[in-house]
């Protein structure tokens, strides 16, 4: 399968037309691709530079309750006050969260679904947030299922159990299938126009207290991944049903 030029293009930014859930305790946005959630070496716009636009009448801005990186799209969750930012945390740190993502990656697995089970660490002490599978590393847990192949790829739809940096990016990569348009680890041409991370956090699934339902949160999929899938022949918005479907374990 020939993939299309689906580099990233400038364009106006208006946050709070990405907000897909909003209550007095967290807001889930829709991150675009592209655009870092803090401040990094080479600096530039983050998404820092756009949370006082989500006050909404509280007196401070909201805070990053988890993070996704630069060039992954799609739910991301924001506490309101500094209450809820310590009972998201906690939410997250214990597996509770329920996530869904979705990649194109190269190749097709053997399998319809699969358990990884590798631990991570950082690759070098002068390489940042590089990542690498090693037994002394971090304990890393993803579940993943097909949903749908092509020529030379396929569509997945996964679950980080556990959230350690890269993980999905590494977990791929080091079973033979890594994210399309993933510069780091094995997916991209690194030529320049080349095809930008398919990877998008589709769903999120916040617990609640006292009972409450959860949240449940899903944000669409990206131009990007939308032109790749539409030029396979295959329509989006099934995909994205079918991934809503999936049935994922929790941790522990």
């Amino acid at each position: 399968m020939s993939f299309p030029d689906t580099s990233l293009a400038a364009a106006p930014f208006d946050i709070a037309a990405r907000v897909l859930h909003r209550d007095g305790m967290m807001l889930v946005i829709d991150k675009p691709p592209g655009l870092a959630v803090h401040k990094g070496p080479k600096g530039g716009e983050t998404l820092a530079d756009h949370l006082d636009a989500l006050r909404f009448g509280l007196p401070a801005a909201p805070e990053l309750a988890h993070r996704l990186d630069k060039d992954t799209s799609g739910c991301l969750v924001l506490g309101r006050h500094r209450k809820a930012l310590a009972e998201l945390g906690k939410a997250f740190a214990d597996g509770t969260v329920g996530k869904t993502y979705m990649a194109v990656v190269r190749g097709v697995p053997g399998e319809a679904r699969g358990r990884i089970e590798l631990k991570l660490a950082k690759r070098s002490p002068t390489r940042g947030w590089w990542m690498a599978v090693d037994p002394r590393g971090q304990e890393a847990i993803t579940e993943w299922e097909t949903l749908a192949a092509g020529e030379g790829f396929a569509m997945l739809a996964l679950s980080p159990l556990t959230g350690r940096t890269h993980q999905l990016r590494v977990h791929l990569d080091a079973i033979g299938h890594p994210i399309l348009g993933d510069s780091i680890y094995g997916g991209a041409s690194r030529l320049p126009g080349g095809p930008i991370l398919h990877l998008h956090a589709r769903r999120v699934v916040v617990p609640q207290r006292q009972g409450r339902p959860p949240i449940d949160v899903r944000a669409s999929l990206p131009g990007h991944m939308r032109a790749t899938l539409e030029r396979a022949g295959l329509d989006p918005a099934t995909l994205e049903a079918a991934a809503d479907t999936v049935a994922f374990s929790k941790l522990g």
